[in-house]
């Protein structure tokens, strides 16, 4: 399995299972608000990084904008499967 559908099953069962220590199960828990703001804080910090910070802070903050992407869309009932289905459709018709 992938890191990424480790990450979409991991976020999926802390949504099913609140799990009281879990930062995840807390943001899922606390609602869209704080879902979009924590994604909004870690896109401007993404940004930050690619313009003016090292390669691996930048690898960091990709790492961090992928998780908070993937609760928002579990939040939503998306499976982050389903945006890696459009991508690679995306892909083959541009072959």
């Amino acid at each position: 399995m992938d890191m990424l559908e480790k990450l979409n099953k991991i976020v999926l069962d802390r949504k099913l299972n609140f799990s009281e220590g879990s930062y995840t199960s807390k943001l899922l828990s606390a609602g869209d608000n704080t879902i979009i703001k924590k994604l909004g804080e870690e896109n401007a910090e993404l940004i930050r990084a690619i313009l003016i910070e090292s390669k691996e802070s930048v690898v960091s903050e990709a790492a961090d904008y992928i998780y908070h992407l993937t609760v928002a869309l579990r939040y939503r009932d998306i499976n982050l499967t389903d945006v890696l289905v459009e991508l690679e459709q995306r892909y083959e018709l541009k072959k």
